[in-house]
């Protein structure tokens, strides 16, 4: 059977994705921090050459950030450029990370010099100005961007089974071992939002096995926080297989960062907002396939849209992955979220069998 697609895997479309729409985070994010996030614009050096710049503003703490270059969002792409400094009170100040052994200029006894670039910059009137001197010399000019998802509100169809509308946790229970009796989720609700609060995984009193899925998620702002302690969940399809949930943003894509089917693939792109942006991911999953006699004869397979963008295509799930509840294949399982100890938050989740 011709598989159909919905949105092509293209570095120059970016379908699914509306450019400076605001959402119910946007308010609270800027609070938190006016400069974290995407930055477009350009660069011109001293050699006559310019090129496009996509800039993720990844923020650390106390006006410190980190500054990740590529060439364009929404594609997997070498890091052009580098840099950690300050950006306070409108003023930016950075520097070059160095990345490799050349970035090394010469040796002495009292240990090596490193070549780098400065940058320094100015935002006002919505845009950031400056110049870049040493390694590289030249002008920039960047903008904010801020995208959402296409699907961020989408509206269960006929016959979806809605497991979380806001209101109520009548179809969770909490993760116990399975030869315990069910207990009462006991996440909170907030602002018609359910959010992590350390009591443990919670998962869906029904189990699935073929199904569509939307869910909506949001990671906290933990600027002084990294790795796996920022913003870490997880979405269990079938209660196997894990869907990292991370503040992974402007970072290179690993499995065990958000949009990686843990320890088995890396997401094509890493599509990961900034943290407080509302996010979703749209899930098509097929479950194993087994004959008569018990066997396997077919793996688990999965379509993953993150923010409106495909990120794994018919991948195919060869084992369950670290934390699922069982490692039974052969039978229907449930929707486990995972409690890391930090407030992710979900909405607008629901499950339409196949």
């Amino acid at each position: 059977m011709k598989k159909s697609r919905i949105y092509p895997k293209s570095s120059s479309l970016l379908i699914g994705l509306l450019v400076a729409v605001c959402n119910a985070s946007a308010e609270e994010k800027k609070k938190a921090d006016s400069y974290m996030g995407d930055w477009k614009g350009t660069v011109e050096l001293t050699d006559g050459s310019k090129v496009d710049a996509a800039v993720r503003m990844i923020a650390l703490g106390d006006g410190r950030y980190r500054a990740r270059m590529f060439s364009n969002f929404m594609t997997r792409e070498e890091v052009t450029a580098e840099m950690t400094g300050t950006f306070r009170n409108d003023h930016l100040q950075m520097i070059d990370v160095p990345l490799t052994e050349s970035s090394i200029v010469s040796y002495s006894d009292q240990g090596f010099v490193v070549g780098g670039s400065f940058v320094n910059g100015k935002f006002a009137d919505g845009k950031l100005t400056g110049t870049i001197k040493g390694k590289r010399s030249g002008t920039f000019e960047l903008q904010q961007r801020s995208f959402t998802s296409a699907t961020i509100g989408m509206k269960p169809p006929a016959g979806a089974t809605v497991l979380f509308d806001g209101s109520n946790l009548e179809h969770w229970s909490k993760r116990v071992k399975p030869e315990q009796e069910a207990q009462p989720a006991a996440w909170k609700i907030v602002d018609g939002e359910l959010e992590v609060n350390g009591t443990g995984d919670i998962m869906t009193r029904e189990t699935f096995g073929d199904h569509l899925l939307h869910l909506e998620f949001r990671t906290p702002f933990m600027p002084y926080a990294s790795g796996q302690g920022r913003g870490n969940s997880g979405v269990y399809l079938q209660a196997r297989y894990e869907l990292q949930v991370l503040d992974s943003y402007g970072l290179d894509g690993a499995d065990n960062e958000c949009g990686g089917i843990y320890q088995i693939a890396r997401p094509d792109v890493n599509m990961c907002l900034p943290p407080l942006e509302w996010q979703t991911y749209d899930i098509s999953f097929r479950a194993a396939r087994f004959d008569d006699s018990g066997n396997k004869t077919e793996n688990a397979k999965i379509t993953v849209k993150h923010n409106g963008m495909i990120i794994h295509e018919d991948l195919e799930l060869p084992k369950v992955t670290g934390g699922a509840y069982t490692a039974d294949e052969s039978q229907p399982g449930a929707l486990l979220l995972q409690d890391h100890g930090n407030p992710v938050r979900y909405r607008n989740i629901w499950i339409v069998k196949k």
